[in-house]
């Protein structure tokens, strides 16, 4: 289906127009001159323009040179009798897709009207394919089968179908990517775009750029016009990851189009529709934030219609060995699938993960690029976990701070073997506090 604005002077020419494209399955519309037409097109955004050439005051070419001039999007088609085909060229020559010879036939009509409207989409679909911002994918199904995540999974399942605004609460590296897909992949807007953006990454300026587009000289550098994210996701889902840290300006200029459904490029003057739902996601207290005036509250309610909360990794602990199977069961090249000891997986399991489920990833991926062979021991996995799992004394009670601290200290320099630069990042000191520990302390080698 295409949205069609047929512009024709006589009525009964418009109105069979309009009446045959219809039934063509497309939305039409008609305006009754050049002039009548640039409010429509003004206002919102069309696929395609259906022009006579010859009318009253602003004629089908003044029509055309207006749209490109504007900076507008849609393919334009010109009517002209036989008399006029040197204009009709004229008019491809300034950008028309095509011209149609009156009166015209129905069925070559409709040939030029689909042609045109394919080549609309895939303009717009190589715009949408240049404009998202590329990141590397999530696992393609959330993993695990703890009774935080199950109960997770049950809710996504129902709120995918509601079109609702969704807020994802979670620690960095939670899946909360992965939990917008599948809430777009569960939704009757699967088949349309599913576009990210990461509101932390980029500066105000840029963000709204991305977001928002721009025109032609809008700013210095803009060199040519620009289709933010949000209108190439029209008819999808639009992902806002770390939507706390959007600047205040922004936040007032989204809350705008959000309440609208209108899309402002950066330095145009119309604004047209969009149809995007939107899935935030934010480390934050958003709510906290919110109250504390650190976030716009009318924002955060708009956002919030449905609140889902991520656990961090350490609090669905009994998931780990199935997300390490689930990292690890890809065959390395030129070899089989990493398999963990259990002394391994034991380790695994214990620690705390503050990196959550990429922190995980990671290390598995790690794995399979380092590791010589296909079974991982304790020895092999990275010098954190291994310390952080080294069991404590007996009885840390009667020990005082200062003693915790030189066996903890102690420890870590045992699991990375010595290695002060690697046992310096685990403690999150610089080598050079770490060698005054090892004075104060009196920490030696053991020279077994």
């Amino acid at each position: 289906m295409a949205r069609i604005l047929v512009v024709d002077d006589e009525s009964e020419t418009r109105d069979l127009l309009v009446e045959t494209l219809a039934a063509a399955g497309h939305e039409a519309v008609g305006a009754e001159s050049g002039r009548a037409a640039m409010d429509p097109l003004s206002r919102r955004e069309f696929d395609l323009v259906l022009t006579d050439l010859v009318m009253p005051g602003m004629n089908g070419l003044e029509l055309l040179r207006w749209i490109k001039e504007s900076e507008l999007e849609p393919e334009v088609i010109v009517l002209t009798a036989h008399a006029e085909v040197p204009t009709a060229v004229e008019a491809m020559r300034l950008g028309a897709y095509h011209y149609l010879a009156k009166p015209w036939n129905d069925a070559e009509l409709r040939e030029v009207v689909a042609k045109a409207a394919d080549k609309k989409a895939l303009r717009m679909e190589n715009v949408h394919l240049k404009g998202v911002l590329t990141h590397r994918d999530p696992p393609a199904v959330m993993v695990g089968e703890s009774p935080p995540i199950r109960e997770l999974m049950g809710v996504v399942e129902r709120v995918a179908q509601s079109g609702s605004a969704v807020l994802v609460l979670g620690e960095s590296g939670t899946g909360k990517e992965l939990v917008a897909r599948s809430l777009h992949l569960g939704s009757p807007r699967a088949a349309r775009p599913f576009i990210s953006v990461n509101c932390g990454a980029m500066p105000a300026p840029l963000l709204e750029s991305e977001l928002f587009g721009h025109v032609k000289g809008a700013f210095t550098g803009a060199v040519a016009t620009k289709v933010g994210l949000m209108e190439a996701a029209d008819g999808g889902t639009l992902f806002l990851d770390e939507i706390g840290e959007m600047s205040p300006a922004m936040q007032v200029r989204l809350l705008r189009a959000l309440d609208s459904g209108e899309v402002r490029r950066v330095g145009a003057e119309r604004a047209f529709h969009v149809d995007v739902r939107v899935v935030a996601a934010t480390a934050r207290d958003l709510e906290r934030d919110a109250s504390e005036g650190r976030f716009r509250s009318d924002l955060y309610y708009r956002i919030s219609a449905v609140v889902l909360r991520l656990p961090p990794l350490r609090e669905r602990r009994s998931d780990i060995p199935l997300l390490i199977q689930h990292f690890a069961g890809r065959p390395r090249r030129g070899g089989r699938p990493l398999a963990f000891s259990p002394a391994a997986l034991d380790l695994l399991a214990r620690y705390a993960w503050p990196g959550n489920i990429r922190q995980l990833q990671n290390v598995i991926e790690r794995l399979h690029i380092l590791n010589d062979g296909d079974d991982i021991r304790p020895e092999d996995l990275p010098p954190e976990i291994r310390a952080e799992a080294t069991p404590a004394p007996a009885d840390p009670s009667r020990l005082s701070l200062e003693e915790v601290e030189r066996l903890h200290v102690a420890r870590v320099l045992e699991a990375t073997g010595w290695n002060k630069s690697q046992a310096a990042r685990v403690l999150e000191i610089d080598i050079k506090t770490l060698n005054k520990k090892i004075r104060d302390y009196r920490i030696s080698r053991d020279p077994t």
